[in-house]
């Protein structure tokens, strides 16, 4: 039997379910949308922001014609390709000589090609950004930790380089609440790592735990390599470029600190704190580490030291399927409960089980009930939370947890948006389309945005 013979094993089909749980009834679905107001920097200024960001860091030790290493490599930033290129464009016109180094520990299949590839991926190339990428999984240790003996490792061509400068967005991570989450500091001590630093990292958090951790090991990054500060990214809640700014090593931490506060405001959410049923039409690296934000959905499937988000409050979550561009990657997949057998036919179990063993979240990667069709999902969800009166099931659709703005809702949440003034009704409820067992009905992102 091939694989693919094997996977489609796995997925129920229709009828057994419908056997299994009866007559359900379905409820209807209407369209709304949240209402957001941002003040991204429009397009055609970010490339002169990220430069001037990078300009503002202490450069004047950096030897003239000296390289400074860029560390590149989280997914799902905007307009990556186009910041990087500013960076790079600032440092060639201040006379220095930038390299760019991925910086994403085990991604790309923990290889230096996968990792270039991954790069590409994400817009950023040679000749796209104006500067050579040089893409290796080889480290050297700098140091060992103090307290516990922990071995601090680095990406060996950063090492070499007169200068470091990472590149990342700050965000709160889905893995653990901290100080720092997902940023520079991060980016430094797993990014940077490699495999090696990255598999290190997630062992030791078992008992130490990364809130602790990456603030003890980027303190001594910047101690002893030649880290000149870091360009750092926030995003509004439609996922826009909101700010750039450059972080000296002085007040690294406290800085970036301070911006994560800052995202927390204006992050992406779910606008309801508590629902039956959250059908995903995908997940993926790209969304976020853990396939879909654990912020967002309100279970982490890390929770060895790490106590799981206070809110939302959701009682089934059925995903559809897998980004493109996570290249089969299915971390995370684990946190819901019903996939759709796409979701199946995606993936890549190596690469998904590689991330899995380096970030210790085995969990993350457990395989759900599989469902042949969208109609069995529904059907499966809403038979295992007890009665589901179609008219009061709270039951919400949204492309993935990164895009929020436009959701399918049911008819209890419908009513409920016509009281907020924070969410707008688009579309009134109608019942739901199949074809072949499977929603007709576009993803909301793209339903009339």
């Amino acid at each position: 039997m091939d694989t693919d013979q094997s996977r489609a094993s796995l997925a129920v089909p229709e009828t057994a379910i419908r056997e299994a749980c009866g007559e359900t009834p379905l409820p209807e679905l209407g369209v709304i949308e949240q209402v957001w107001e941002t003040n991204p920097i429009p397009d055609d200024e970010i490339a002169e922001r990220a430069g001037a960001a990078f300009e503002s860091l202490p450069l004047e030790d950096v030897p003239a014609g000296g390289e400074i290493a860029l560390g590149v490599g989280s997914r799902g930033i905007a307009n990556l390709g186009t910041i990087v290129e500013g960076v790079v464009a600032a440092a060639h016109e201040n006379g220095y000589e930038p390299f760019i180094f991925p910086a994403m520990g085990s991604h790309g299949g923990a290889t230096g090609e996968g990792q270039r590839e991954m790069l590409a991926d994400l817009g950023v190339s040679p000749s796209g950004v104006g500067c050579e990428i040089r893409s290796s999984m080889e480290v050297t240790e700098i140091g060992r930790t103090a307290d516990r003996d922990v071995p601090v490792v680095a990406d060996a061509n950063a090492v070499e380089a007169d200068a470091i400068v990472p590149i990342n967005r700050i965000k709160p991570h889905t893995d653990f609440d901290g100080t720092v989450e997902s940023g520079l500091s991060k980016m430094l001590v797993i990014g940077m790592g490699k495999q090696r630093g990255a598999k290190i990292a997630h062992d030791w958090a078992v008992d130490w735990s990364l809130r602790n951790m990456i603030p003890e090991i980027t303190e001594q990054l910047l101690a002893e390599l030649p880290v000149v500060g870091g360009v750092a990214i926030l995003e509004d809640q439609r996922d826009d470029t909101a700010m750039l700014e450059g972080i000296p090593p002085e007040g690294f931490l406290d800085r970036e600190a301070e911006l994560l506060e800052t995202t927390y405001d204006i992050m992406p959410t779910l606008p309801f704190e508590e629902l039956d049923i959250l059908v995903l039409d995908e997940q993926g690296k790209d969304i976020s580490g853990q396939g879909m934000d654990t912020n967002v959905i309100g279970r982490r499937p890390f929770a060895i030291q790490e106590p799981e988000p206070e809110s939302p409050d959701i009682k089934r979550i059925y995903t559809r399927g897998l980004t493109e561009t996570t290249h089969g990657n299915a971390m995370g997949m684990g946190s819901a409960d019903f996939v759709h057998a796409d979701l199946l036919e995606e993936i890549d179990m190596p690469t998904t089980l590689i991330n899995a063993l380096t970030a210790s979240t085995t969990r993350g990667v457990r395989l759900p009930p599989a469902v042949e069709t969208d109609r069995a999902g529904l059907i499966a969800t809403l038979s295992t939370i007890g009665i589901a009166d179609p008219e009061t099931v709270r039951v919400l659709r949204a492309p993935d947890t990164m895009h929020l703005q436009r959701l399918y809702a049911s008819t209890a949440l419908i009513e409920e948006a016509r009281e907020r003034e924070d969410l707008r009704v688009v579309e009134e409820p109608k019942p739901i389309s199949f074809e072949s067992g499977d929603f007709t009905a576009p993803s909301p992102h793209s339903s009339g945005e």
